[in-house]
């Protein structure tokens, strides 16, 4: 049973690599109870080979959930989809995006755009293997080619397959010339292409992403699309979260960036004990005064002291002081 509509995808936060691990998510988690939220993408032989509990484990916290995989062996693709659903994942997503080297080495991320007929046996595997949702997400076009014939094909064909939702990253994706870096910046935006996409697939789920930074914006683009996914906007001030609860989903029961940090250091606290350095949580909290009075200090505070051993951290009450100051300037501020 397909159970897409169970699933909000109004707002979602894009899979990124080195970003959005368990970590992350749970501290995202903490200041939006509304977005969907995307795993970094997880290579399929990893899963199968490698440790798989490491890989996939998640707090449930971070629900509603997806896992973003990458391959292009379709057995190995149905396996893992049935693997996230086992292990309690709300979705699974293929990424026919990334434009790295080494993706495309392995013949996977976003060259498979050339390879239509592939990615649709392969989703039709996934989507046979498990009940929650199979979706995928793609640029707009490769190289030389950028033309709305081309994609709006290449949709059909994962349509077909049983497909139904979409999310579109609206450049195209240069395979040789530019890093992945790059790739998220030079290509140009084509946010019509993406409009005339959903205009000519009413039936189907399209999510747009890519160079949104704004709630206005976000109100705009769901004007023509089902939802919006955003990603370096997110990640680099994840208090504008706060605004996507206030002002999309109506929500003012947001978190206070104090409360926030008492509960990542008690989840950091519990971490710990597991094993959990405290960089590999804490550097995902840069960002949280992001344009605040009070961001400087924040910073320095977690540059100096996120190689520090975790119980020295754990007890230090100056963070708490330089947050606590942050809040009396950012309330005089209002």
């Amino acid at each position: 049973m397909d159970t897409k509509n169970k699933i909000n995808r109004k707002i979602s936060v894009a899979p990124m690599m080195d970003c959005t691990d368990r970590h992350d998510r749970y501290f995202l988690r903490l200041i939006s109870k509304n977005v969907m939220l995307y795993t970094e993408m997880v290579v399929t032989k990893a899963v199968l080979r490698g440790d798989k509990h490491k890989l996939l484990k998640f707090n449930n916290l971070e629900k509603p959930l997806a896992l973003q995989v990458g391959g292009s062996d379709k057995k190995e693709l149905a396996e893992v989809a049935k693997i996230a659903e086992d292990y309690g994942y709300d979705e699974v997503n293929i990424n026919l995006g990334c434009p790295s080297k080494k993706v495309q080495k392995n013949s996977f991320g976003a060259c498979l755009m050339k390879e239509p007929d592939l990615v649709s046996e392969c989703l039709a595997e996934m989507k046979n293997s498990c009940s929650i949702p199979v979706t995928a997400k793609t640029r707009i076009g490769f190289d030389d080619t950028e033309e709305f014939d081309y994609l709006n094909s290449f949709i059909n064909k994962m349509k077909n397959s049983g497909c139904k939702t979409i999310i579109l990253h609206a450049r195209k994706a240069i395979l040789k010339g530019l890093t992945p870096k790059q790739n998220l910046n030079i290509p140009k935006l084509n946010y019509e292409m993406v409009y005339q996409i959903k205009k000519s697939n009413p039936d189907l789920e399209i999510i747009i992403n890519g160079g949104i930074t704004s709630t206005e914006q976000i109100k705009k683009h769901l004007n023509f699309c089902d939802g919006v996914m955003i990603g370096r906007a997110i990640y680099q001030n994840p208090y504008f979260l706060k605004e996507i609860e206030n002002d999309i989903f109506d929500n003012a029961n947001v978190l206070s960036r104090e409360d926030i940090v008492k509960k990542i250091l008690q989840y950091l606290e519990d971490e710990i004990k597991t094993g959990t350095k405290v960089n590999q949580i804490m550097r995902h909290t840069v960002g949280l005064y992001y344009g605040q009075p009070g961001s400087k200090e924040w910073k320095k505070y977690l540059s100096d002291n996120m190689m520090a051993r975790d119980s020295d951290f754990q007890k230090s009450k100056h963070i708490m002081t330089i947050v606590q100051n942050n809040e009396k300037a950012n309330q005089a501020n209002t």
